[in-house]
Formats: C-alpha cells, sequence, structure tokens
C-alpha cells in the first residue's frame, strides 16, 4: 500500500510539473494583445538592425539572426549595403561566408580563388558566394544608380567579435589596414621598399571602407587599377612587382600600391579567360524558372544542384512572389531554419507553436527581416493592396522538401483514411469534403477569390440539378 501511495504521488508531481511546464510555456508565447503581441513579434521580426560602415560613399547595415535560438542550426546575420555610383567597398576579407544577392544596381566584384584574381559582372538577381578569409573588393559600376546589395552572413569560425569581423587590406588612417599591424621593419623587408614608403600608403586612406572613385585623390591608384581590363591589371601587378627602382616623387606611391596589391593577391594571376568553368560563376535568380507557378503566385529555391558554391556555405535561397490577397499555404520546413526579407509591398506572417498555440501574426513591410524556426508551422498573406514579394535565406542547401498542411498537395491529402478522420474525431466522409474543398495547392487564393471560384463551380451543378428534376417532373 505504501508503494502505491509513494507511486501515486509521483505520478502527481510529474504531472503537475508537466502541466505547469505547459502553461507556463503557454503564458510566456500564447497570451494575448498588448505586450505579449509584441513580445512574439520581437522574437521572430529580426528588428536588432545596427550600421557598421557609414561614410559618403555608402553604408552597410547589419540584422542579427536568431541568437542561437535553435542550437544545432546555423545563425545567419543579414547584411544591407548601399554604395553610390562609382564607389568601391575597398578590399578585406571576413571571418563569415558570404552570399551577395544584387538586390539592384550592377556591379563588379573581384575575390580571390586559388591564388588567382577572378571578377566578375553581376546584375539585378545575380546571387555570388564568397567564402570565410578570401580577400574580396566590391564596385558599384551603374551609371547614376545607387547599388543595392542583401547579403547572408555565417560565420565560419566563432572568433567572439560579434555578429562578424572584417579584415580590412586596403586601408589607411580610416580603416586601418591588418597590415598596418606589422611593425615597419618588417613591411618594408616583405614590400622591398623604405620604411617611409610603407608610412605614406598606410595612411593615406581617410575616406572609410566604401569611397568614392570619381572625385578623391586618396582613391586614384584604385581607380586606375580598377579601369584597366583584367588582363592588363594582372600584367601590370606583375610588372609591378619587379620593379626595384626607387620611385621618384610624382610616381612613388603608384609602385608601392601595385607591390601591396600584388602581396595580396599573389604572384599566380594569369590568364584571361575569366569565364572558365573552373572559377566560381555567379546565378541570377530573376532568369530562373519558377518551381511552382500558378495565378496567384510563383516561387524559387535554389539549392547546391542548382548552384554549386552553395555545396561550401550550406546555405540556400528562395524568393516568392504573391499577387495580392494571396496566401503560401500553411507549411513546415522540416530540414532548414528559414531567414527572409521584404522586397517589395506588405503582408502577413503567421507563426505557429509546437502546442497549436499562435506564436505571431505580425504585419511586415518592405525591408522587414523575418526567420522562421525549422519544423514550425506557418504561412505568408498578402496585403490585399498590391504584390507581396519576399526573398530569403535557409540554413540548408540541400533540397528543403517543405511539407504542406492544407492544400491539394497536403498532408492532409496523403494521409486521408479512417484513421486519420478518427483522430479528428469526425467522420471520413465529413473530413473528406473539407479536404477537398482546396483544390489549388502551394499558392492559394484569398478568401473573397475562393469564395467566387467555388460559386462559378458550384452554379453549373445546381442547373444541372434543376434541369433533371425538370426532365423527371416532366
Amino acid at each position: 500500500m505504501g508503494r502505491i501511495t509513494s507511486a501515486s504521488l509521483l505520478f502527481v508531481v510529474a504531472m503537475c510539473y508537466a502541466v505547469a511546464m505547459v502553461r507556463g510555456y503557454d503564458h510566456h508565447h500564447e497570451g494575448g494583445e498588448g505586450g505579449e503581441r509584441r513580445e512574439r513579434e520581437r522574437m521572430f521580426l529580426l528588428r536588432d538592425m545596427k550600421r557598421v560602415v557609414r561614410t559618403d560613399a555608402g553604408e552597410m547595415k547589419v540584422v542579427r539572426g536568431s541568437h542561437g535560438w535553435i542550437s544545432d542550426m546555423p545563425n545567419i546575420h543579414v547584411g544591407f549595403v548601399t554604395m553610390e555610383p562609382d564607389s568601391l567597398f575597398v578590399p578585406q576579407y571576413l571571418d563569415s561566408d558570404l552570399i551577395l544577392f544584387i538586390r539592384r544596381g550592377e556591379a563588379r566584384v573581384g575575390s580571390i580563388y586559388r591564388d588567382e584574381l577572378i571578377e566578375k559582372r553581376l546584375n539585378c538577381g545575380d546571387v555570388y558566394r564568397i567564402p570565410a578569409g578570401s580577400t574580396f573588393y566590391l564596385v558599384n559600376t551603374a551609371d547614376g544608380q545607387q547599388l543595392h546589395v542583401i547579403c547572408s552572413i555565417e560565420k565560419s569560425d566563432s572568433i567572439g567579435w560579434g555578429t562578424f569581423q572584417s579584415f580590412f587590406i586596403g586601408g589607411g588612417s580610416f580603416p586601418t589596414s591588418v597590415l598596418a599591424g606589422f611593425e615597419r621593419s618588417t613591411l618594408s623587408t616583405a614590400l622591398n621598399v623604405s620604411e617611409s614608403q610603407v608610412r605614406q600608403i598606410l595612411t593615406r586612406q581617410k575616406s572609410g571602407p566604401i569611397i568614392s572613385l570619381s572625385n578623391s585623390h586618396q582613391s586614384r591608384v584604385w581607380t586606375q587599377f580598377l579601369e584597366m581590363k583584367h588582363y592588363e591589371r594582372v600584367q601590370c601587378l606583375k610588372r609591378m612587382a619587379q620593379v626595384h627602382e626607387e620611385p621618384t616623387e610624382q610616381d612613388e606611391e603608384e609602385p608601392i600600391m601595385w607591390k601591396l596589391l600584388n602581396s595580396v593577391f599573389g604572384n599566380q594571376m594569369s590568364g584571361k579567360d575569366e569565364e572558365r568553368s573552373s572559377r566560381p560563376d555567379s546565378y541570377n535568380l530573376f532568369d530562373r524558372k519558377p518551381d511552382f507557378e500558378n495565378d496567384y503566385g510563383s516561387s524559387v529555391a535554389v539549392d547546391q544542384s542548382a548552384y554549386s558554391p552553395l555545396r561550401q556555405s550550406g546555405v540556400g535561397l528562395y524568393l516568392v512572389n504573391l499577387t495580392a490577397g494571396s496566401m503560401m499555404a500553411p507549411h513546415l520546413n522540416p530540414t532548414a531554419t528559414e531567414y527572409g526579407i521584404v522586397l517589395r509591398g506588405s503582408g502577413r506572417i503567421q507563426i505557429v507553436f509546437p502546442n497549436g498555440t499562435l506564436a505571431m501574426n505580425a504585419r511586415v513591410n518592405e525591408g522587414d527581416v523575418f526567420w522562421i524556426p525549422r519544423y514550425f508551422p506557418f504561412c505568408q498573406i498578402a496585403s490585399h493592396s498590391g504584390p507581396f514579394e519576399f526573398f530569403g535565406f535557409t540554413t540548408s542547401a540541400r533540397r528543403n522538401r517543405p511539407q504542406f498542411l492544407v492544400g491539394s498537395n497536403s498532408v492532409l491529402q496523403s494521409m486521408r483514411g479512417p484513421a486519420f478522420a478518427a483522430a479528428f474525431g469526425v467522420s471520413e466522409e465529413r473530413l473528406e469534403r473539407i479536404v477537398n474543398a482546396q483544390s489549388e495547392s502551394t499558392i492559394l487564393p484569398s478568401g473573397s477569390a475562393s469564395a467566387e471560384k467555388v460559386k462559378k463551380e458550384r452554379i453549373p451543378e445546381v442547373i444541372r440539378s434543376f434541369g433533371d428534376e425538370m426532365f423527371m417532373g416532366f
């Protein structure tokens, strides 16, 4: 009897603890209006945006990721780069993998691949990966147009300096080049120039990480370098690397810079063909045929099978367009956490907690950033005022295969049967009528459009039925 009482008491204590945990979860996450709603929005809408670069020629802002809320998933941060016409993001390398998405404008990116300088012209919609530790620079090449870039930032190693860390190669007093950290005598020996020349080249840049190439004396060498053809730059770097004469006062800046560039980019730069298949290439999202498309919108997903550089980064991409009022059907991502950026229009994001309560129902507008944890059901709904377009990154470069919970391609359709109906506590016939009411899949029409479609579909049935009755009555 004592054993039974003890076991019963232990069971009661365990049940009370479980109920308290569930109530605590509900109280913290479910709630009603006001403060609790704002707290839930802060959880899934990423609004911790910080400006990390700001100059007269451009700026870079970064939105911190999910702060490791999902411990086994990479934590992606989202960067926004804006550059004025004819500007340069000076050479640097990061402790993070970058995937650039050209939102607006045109650019030229130069990066190091196997000790070679690879340059690519990027247009609106292009995607390009820059591995962690690879020196790169970015130039706005559009005439009179700002460059807007959205990028994923995924740290390869946790150095502990926050979101990510830039190591600037080019620089002076602002930004400071990492080369400035070495002793002057060390750099003098490495570059084969005098210490006074080293001092000059590492103190003149004062315009910041993003500089104008059009009206700055400090950017003259970069301008000359970037205006050359690719093979001319390669030959110039090689030639300048072999100059050992003491430069004249007028020309002393150029040879030192060429030597500095050559020390960074290496002596292995050769060949004129920058389109060699073995070298990294870009990928255009806007040129890609949609994976899914109907009257209510379209969606594109890019994984490592479509763009092989994603295999190294472990990050995927997607682009969704919804017509006014339409909905991306409730679904979940079984293999990845998703980060989204609203490119155009407005809409609502609804996310559901594992206990079946509404986690968030928030309106989002152009520029907003949101994230969806892996496994959490969610949907996106366009406002009735116009189209809703959003782009984003996923934490897996493999094919995601989202599981849709509603629609003609949903798990409700696949799992029909008496056992499934019993799980809802309804008859099989009733569940089938409900499930079959939605004939669309993936992207669904608005409530009014769906009702109108059902009305139009029912009219012929009524007419046929009425006709049959008239015939039989006659």
